[in-house]
């Protein structure tokens, strides 16, 4: 396998850390993660892809080894996180790119391939929402009743997804066997999480969160417009974002490759051969 070069830049003043692998002149695949991860998550998929791609997969600011400044020194808005991948994505003298979205990857990745900067020549979604049919409850309950009213009655049901059983949780949640899970991946995320001041940089990113949710007009009508490729590579138990978010996209993409595998939220965790088979041969028929 093709080694993982980790790397660092600095953009609009803020380090970020990114993983590269991959022919410099082959097709991009640009991978986002969610939370409460880092580009760790695709530590497995990054060498399954690297034969054929130049696969770039950064942390987001307030994630992993990128920059992690207070709430008072940078404005946690997923406009904010968007900006700052797009730097990188300039730094880096990239235009034209697929993506990979994940979780909070997902709204990130919406916003650059609404930017007429960029071309997004294909997407992939791993549990990556766009419909208001993914959202699944009781989960997001808590969440959109701090977002909507943030305050003392609220927020502690917001840090409940803090906790290190709900960490562990989001990993395991929809697996059917569990031991192919590796706990070091919800405990070094547990590690992040618990870094002095990150809980106010979770909570700024929990009350912006409903402004990704009305974008989804805007990005539907973009999918309806550009009939984009898309792969849905989607845990079937996913109790975060249910599968009804990805047969969504055949709503709007008649041409969506959905797939639904017998996983949970962290679908990469237990199916990474069926997930990169399933990429290989879809990026093989549209980046062509």
């Amino acid at each position: 396998m093709l080694p993982t070069h980790h790397k660092t830049a600095t953009i609009n003043g803020q380090k970020v850390f990114y993983r590269e692998a991959g022919p410099s002149d082959a097709p991009v695949v640009l991978l986002l993660h969610g939370f409460p991860s880092s580009s760790r998550m695709f530590r497995t998929l990054i060498p399954a892809l690297a034969d054929r791609y130049r696969v770039i997969a950064p942390d987001h600011i307030g994630y992993g080894q990128s920059a992690m400044p207070t709430v008072d020194e940078f404005d946690y808005t997923f406009d904010h996180l968007a900006a700052v991948t797009a730097g990188l994505l300039d730094h880096l003298n990239i235009s034209s790119f697929s993506i990979y979205v994940h979780d909070y990857g997902a709204p990130i990745g919406w916003r650059l391939a609404l930017n007429p900067s960029y071309d997004v020549t294909t997407i992939t979604s791993q549990s990556g929402n766009a419909y208001m049919e993914g959202f699944a409850q009781p989960f997001w309950d808590s969440l959109f009743a701090y977002a909507s009213a943030p305050g003392p009655d609220t927020e502690p049901g917001a840090r409940e997804k803090f906790k290190p059983e709900t960490t562990r949780w989001q990993y395991e949640n929809g697996v059917p066997d569990r031991t192919l899970v590796d706990p070091e991946a919800w405990e070094h995320d547990q590690v992040l999480l618990e870094r002095p001041g990150n809980d106010e940089v979770q909570l700024a990113l929990f009350r912006d969160y409903p402004t990704n949710v009305e974008g989804y007009p805007e990005l539907q009508e973009y999918f309806r417009t550009s009939q984009v490729p898309l792969l849905a590579v989607w845990g079937e138990g996913d109790e975060i974002f249910g599968p009804d978010g990805a047969r969504s996209f055949a709503r709007d993409l008649p041409e969506a490759e959905i797939h639904l595998l017998p996983a949970g939220h962290f679908a990469l965790e237990s199916q990474l051969d069926t997930i990169s088979g399933y990429m290989h041969g879809f990026l093989g028929r549209t980046l062509v």
